[in-house]
């Protein structure tokens, strides 16, 4: 239908946008980037969608945290080693003893709630209905072996149990689930976006090369984390095409970083500097119709 005097009526500034964040550990901070991109813009994601790292600064987006709030808050929290390594050990759910417990416990365990409480620039609300942009966050149910979305209901225990990293963070008991983190099953979340989209941009952050060190033989933790991040890498790519509305996938220039590398957050934030340009130009591309 026309506007008054015979003109059509105007297009929307720029297309409906579901953001989706993915799962990389230390990595994920390239996802600050691409917020304060969306923030210079003037745009606003109909829905985020996120697992793991993914998960816990797509709420804090979603809860009103600005791109340029998370930037500093990072750079300023991680600028201190033993402040840090303080606030971790306030999460510590583990403890030496269970070294020799039977099933060896792992003693450095810490608590994803606490986690969050400790390390985000404001407290998240109680409830995804709280929230600003509708969110959805995955994670992993241990037992049942399925991949679950949250999008309503209790939101901490939700994105705790997405960033649960296996041995390393506690797994969460909620919704009558056991769960760990999301990376496991969907670490580019591209299907949890439900919502009425012109567009999906999905921020891939799941690969790192690795150092070619020769035959060196690497550690069981090292082993551990580098064999999780080829299994999101190979999910990621399945994943990637398993959908039926226009998709834009940038990967995150962060090659070289490990999913621990949270020290190197500058660093980090300064090597992804290309997705700004990367997004404008993934939201000026015509869709295809």
């Amino acid at each position: 239908m026309s506007e008054a005097g015979g003109r059509p009526p105007k297009a929307p500034a720029h297309p409906r946008i579901g953001l989706v964040l993915g799962s990389g550990g230390a990595r994920g901070l390239a996802h600050i980037v691409v917020l304060e991109t969306l923030d210079r813009l003037g745009i606003r994601p109909v829905e985020i969608a996120g697992t793991s790292i993914g998960a816990i600064l797509g709420a804090a987006y979603a809860a009103g945290v600005t791109g340029a709030e998370l930037r500093a808050h990072v750079l300023k929290d991680y600028r201190d080693r033993a402040e840090v390594m303080t606030r971790l050990f306030q999460t510590r759910v583990g403890r030496i003893a269970d070294i020799w417990r039977a099933g060896f416990g792992n003693p450095v365990l810490v608590d994803g709630i606490g986690i969050l409480e400790r390390f985000l620039p404001r407290a998240l609300p109680q409830r995804f209905e709280d929230l600003g942009i509708p969110l959805a966050v995955v994670a992993a149910d241990y037992h049942r072996l399925e991949r679950v979305v949250f999008d309503r209901g209790p939101l901490l225990p939700a994105v705790a149990a997405s960033m649960a990293i296996p041995g390393l963070v506690r797994p969460v008991a909620f919704d009558n689930r056991v769960m760990v983190d999301g990376g496991a099953v969907d670490p580019l979340p591209v299907r949890a976006i439900t919502a009425e989209v012109d567009l999906i941009i999905a921020i891939d952050v799941s690969r790192a090369a690795a150092r070619d060190e020769g035959a060196a033989i690497p550690g069981g933790v090292a082993t551990g984390f580098r064999v999780f991040d080829l299994m999101q890498a190979a999910l990621a790519d399945a994943h990637a095409g398993d959908h039926a509305r226009p998709i834009r996938r940038l990967k995150g220039p962060v090659e070289g970083f490990n999913a621990l590398d949270f020290f190197a957050a500058k660093r980090i934030l300064a090597a992804s500097e290309s997705l700004a340009g990367a997004v404008e130009s993934a939201i000026r591309l015509p869709l295809p119709g």
